[in-house]
């Protein structure tokens, strides 16, 4: 639906993300294998916590793809920049992108994922994924980052380093 050339899934266990050594061996290698120039990781501070502990594992795991002494099948590589998607709700970005012309692609691929944000079964506990207004949420966050910029939607984004920029033109 996202129109990506390649995925792959490291089948890494549902609330155990991170809890093996084994998993930053096979992340790492995946990096210096896939040598991405930008990686994009969850952000680091989250309500789930497999998501906290995603960031986690994937910050070292991208770090240590840099280290030549560390060993993981595959010659060291190190991206130019880790960004960190999904702002939390309390969290200011970085910056903002600009992904008005492509809202309608995001709007089906979270619609795609009925097991996250629809209700297992009728006696299901509710969570807030599972309300109503949670896909209204992201919309409404998307839209207020998109505000601030002067575009209809944007995503927020947050790096650890600061932005340089060549001057103080916008372009």
């Amino acid at each position: 639906m996202l129109g990506a050339d390649w995925r792959v899934n490291l089948r890494l266990p549902d609330r155990a993300i991170g809890s093996e050594a084994s998993h930053t061996v096979q992340i790492a290698n995946l990096v210096r294998r896939a040598k991405p120039r930008s990686i994009a990781l969850p952000y680091w501070s989250d309500r789930h916590p497999d998501h906290v502990s995603a960031s986690r594992v994937l910050t070292d795991a991208v770090f240590n793809a840099g280290l030549r002494r560390f060993d993981a099948g595959a010659p060291a590589w190190k991206p130019e920049w880790v960004c960190y998607y999904f702002i939390n709700d309390s969290a200011a970005p970085s910056f903002v992108v600009d992904v008005s012309d492509h809202y309608e692609t995001k709007r089906r691929a979270l619609a795609s994922h009925l097991s996250q944000f629809r209700p297992a079964a009728p006696d299901a506990v509710p969570t807030r994924l599972t309300a109503a207004t949670f896909t209204h949420l992201i919309e409404s966050r998307d839209a207020q980052f998109g505000a601030l910029a002067g575009v209809a939607f944007a995503e927020g984004i947050v790096v650890r380093e600061p932005v340089v920029r060549r001057d103080l033109l916008r372009y």
